[in-house]
């Protein structure tokens, strides 16, 4: 049975972009350091000894579609696991990518049933914000993964979306100290 994590790059006062769709420093760290993650990124050594093997866990990912559509899909390349649910009411766009390993499911629950499926024993990654919010609200998220970034926004897109319920962790079973960001995890309290 595979562990559906929420995860994503987070600001000590809970943001992961601003209004305006914009990360600012959230990702400087994946550039601060001399160990590479990929050929894009060179993190510090202890960030890569945390992010190798989660990233390499990952079975499948799934984002809504505004993250979809603001990345244009990762160009119907994955950029962790083999498979993307993307949580939307509309159809994957005409002619996009045709054998791309990508799902279009209309209901967050639907969405982390067919990842589930797709990533067999291996991780469910849920991208934070308004999708990984639903999920964490209807009982779906097993962890909470956090990449917290020293910056304070004031207001942005949220990690938990438009959660307003109270949902508790356990304490974290990860905490690692990385050069410009702390990596932590926590179980979801069921």
């Amino acid at each position: 049975m595979s562990t559906v994590v929420m995860h994503n790059v987070v600001s000590v006062d809970g943001f992961i972009a601003d209004a305006d769709d914009q990360v600012g420093p959230l990702f400087d760290w994946y550039s601060n350091g001399d160990t590479e993650l990929s050929e894009y990124a060179k993190v510090s050594r202890v960030s890569a000894e945390y992010v190798k093997p989660m990233m390499a866990n990952i079975g499948s990912l799934v984002v809504g579609r505004h993250v979809f559509d603001m990345t244009n899909g990762w160009e119907g390349a994955p950029p962790a696991g083999e498979h993307i649910v993307v949580v939307s009411h509309r159809p994957k766009p005409d002619g996009w990518h045709p054998e791309a390993p990508y799902h279009f499911v209309d209901d967050v629950a639907q969405a982390i049933a067919k990842a589930k499926d797709l990533a067999g024993r291996r991780t469910v990654a849920v991208a934070a914000g308004d999708v990984g919010g639903q999920a964490l609200a209807l009982g779906l998220v097993d962890e909470v993964a956090m990449d917290v970034v020293p910056v304070v926004f004031g207001s942005g897109k949220r990690y938990f979306g438009s959660v307003d319920a109270q949902h508790l962790l356990e304490d974290p079973h990860v905490v690692i100290q990385g050069d410009r960001v702390l990596h932590l995890r926590y179980r979801v309290r069921r």
